[in-house]
């Protein structure tokens, strides 16, 4: 067996998925190094066998028994490349912690991530999603990513812009989906603090802390208690997060709404008006409901939880049941965040 590469056969993977639901991989291997992960992506059970890649586990619904191969990424370390003017280039593994992370490079006097502290997953996964809370996603601090194609073998540098960045969204989840796996992320921090505060609630978690110097780690501290205090931690009660992306619809459907439901939470953008995905579940009846081990979380509809026992199929059915309930309220369409392997 090549050194750097932990291989096991029908591994459990409840404990390696946030909603912690149950599914068995026939095989499995965690790549500890690049060249381990050549070698298991190179193999006869790679090529004969459907493929999948695990980073945290966090953005993932197991719908069943997996007949194939699922490979982890575990590249670790987390250096600085260079540092231009007021910006610091800084390179992290895929595997390395998202949240560990954003803790690190603050610690180092870097700031720029400090919004997106508290999310679960692996830096690998974040480009891919595009992850973003509170006026920032990460394809505002990202120079360029590596990544390695399963066909080929070739390492591959994209360039922010040509990760076709969108909302919740990039290439590496269209375009190239399945093509390729990510080795590490370069991000473009700040020396000098740029801070974004008049999203969502942190001004007035700022306040509450009684907080007189804005700092990029006390920016942070707010957005942590925030997250706290809306979200399930998932080791504590498994979850995905915000299962829904927030939708968009034109000014007319919204102006129409509005006129429905006055408090209806809605922000415009280039593409006409966002709404709040979560507001709409809520209204529609379903916040707190129950169905078995599933649920929607009693304090943030947009999160569904499994509160143990839970299967994939018991939850995607009661996310079926909220979207169609959501359309037939609102006549909006809700779009799930989270992958489905199945």
């Amino acid at each position: 067996m090549v050194a750097d590469l932990a291989f096991f056969q029908q591994q459990p993977l409840d404990r390696l998925n946030t909603l912690r639901l149950p599914a068995r991989a026939r095989f499995f291997a965690r790549a500890f190094s690049e060249p381990a992960l050549r070698y298991i992506l190179g193999s006869v059970t790679a090529h004969n066998f459907p493929l999948y890649i695990l980073g945290g586990g966090s953005n993932l619904v197991l719908a069943g028994a997996l007949d194939g191969l699922v490979v982890q990424p575990a590249l670790m370390g987390r250096e600085l490349i260079t540092m231009q003017g007021d910006t610091a280039l800084v390179r992290v593994g895929a595997g390395e912690s998202w949240h560990q992370t954003v803790l690190w490079t603050l610690q180092q006097g870097w700031s720029g991530l400090e919004n997106l502290a508290l999310i679960p997953g692996t830096v690998g996964a974040s480009p891919i999603q595009n992850i973003g809370a509170y006026g920032v996603e990460v394809s505002d601090r990202l120079h360029s990513v590596r990544a390695l194609q399963i066909s080929t073998g070739d390492l591959r540098t994209f360039t922010a812009d040509e990760c076709g960045f969108a909302y919740r969204d990039s290439i590496f989840k269209s375009q190239v989906a399945g093509e390729y796996v990510v080795i590490d992320v370069l991000f473009k921090l700040n020396t000098k603090p740029d801070l974004c505060l008049d999203y969502g609630d942190i001004r007035g978690e700022l306040a509450r802390q009684q907080v007189s110097r804005i700092s990029p780690m006390a920016v942070a501290q707010a957005v942590m208690a925030i997250r706290s205090s809306k979200l399930p931690d998932p080791a504590q009660l498994g979850n995905a997060g915000s299962f829904f992306k927030n939708p968009t619809v034109s000014v007319e459907h919204a102006n129409s709404l509005k006129q429905a439901f006055p408090d209806l939470v809605a922000y415009p953008n280039a593409q006409g008006v966002k709404l709040a995905a979560g507001w709409l579940i809520e209204h529609a009846g379903w916040k707190g409901y129950q169905q078995g081990a599933v649920a929607v979380h009693d304090r943030q509809a947009l999160v569904l939880v499994n509160h143990g026992g839970g299967t994939g199929a018991e939850l995607l059915d009661l996310a079926a049941k909220i979207r169609a309930s959501v359309n037939a309220k609102f006549a909006v369409e809700l779009e799930q965040e989270p992958i489905i392997w199945q």
